[in-house]
């Protein structure tokens, strides 16, 4: 498979099997993924994967947390404008979709929204972590480890989902991961097999055609 099938191939699952990775392909993910770029080769990423007791153990206590308030818990800027706006709002439409349920649901969305905290029934649960004193510049490396690390997964035949739902609980993760004074979680990650059979991962979310964002000069 070459990088851009990887990208092709590449999307947001949100339902699982409940079969294990090996825990050496996993190990090598990680590991590889640390190769992605990083401004002045600060790498600052700091990585906590979970699976069996110690992820079953964790996803009990945030399930008794309160969630954070403020910028760091959420996932958009407030008053969303377009055309981010409309993008948000046909993807999350798209989303229940696939699952039956109407805007006048509310109960039946935020049980969708709470599968978040399960990993969504993934076997393997990802947080990368940073240290709060680093800027937007670090934020991009993160960002950059990320992708990488989803196509790796792409290549091995495993589905992810990447999870800004987590910084709702830093504080709490921050405790059972037993992270540095100072580091916060910046996402997570949910790792494993995709439940082909799940009508939630039939969702294909679209791309803006480059024509609203791609400005070609000289070529």
């Amino acid at each position: 498979m070459n990088v851009q099938d990887a990208l092709h191939a590449r999307r947001s699952v949100r339902a699982f099997l409940p079969r294990v990775p090996e825990a050496a392909v996993v190990r090598s993910m990680l590991h590889s993924a640390a190769r992605a770029a990083s401004g002045g080769n600060l790498q600052p990423w700091r990585v906590s994967a979970l699976t069996g007791a110690p992820l079953a153990q964790l996803l009990e206590v945030v399930a008794l947390a309160e969630p954070k308030d403020g910028p760091t818990g959420t996932s958009y800027p407030p008053s969303l404008w377009e055309p981010y706006r409309s993008r948000r709002f046909e993807n999350g439409e798209d989303l229940y979709r696939t699952l039956d349920i109407g805007r006048d649901d509310k109960p039946a969305r935020l049980n969708q929204l709470a599968r978040n905290a399960q990993f969504f029934g993934a076997p393997v649960g990802i947080f990368v972590s940073v240290d709060a004193r680093m800027g937007l510049a670090q934020w991009a490396d993160l960002g950059i480890y990320l992708q990488s690390l989803m196509l790796l997964a792409v290549e091995q035949g495993l589905a992810t989902c990447a999870q800004g739902f987590w910084r709702r609980f830093g504080d709490t993760l921050a405790a059972q991961l037993a992270l540095p004074q100072g580091y916060e979680v910046a996402f997570g990650i949910a790792l494993g097999w995709e439940d082909v059979n799940a009508p939630i991962n039939r969702l294909r979310a679209t791309r803006a055609d480059p024509g609203e964002w791609l400005d070609l000069q000289g070529f």
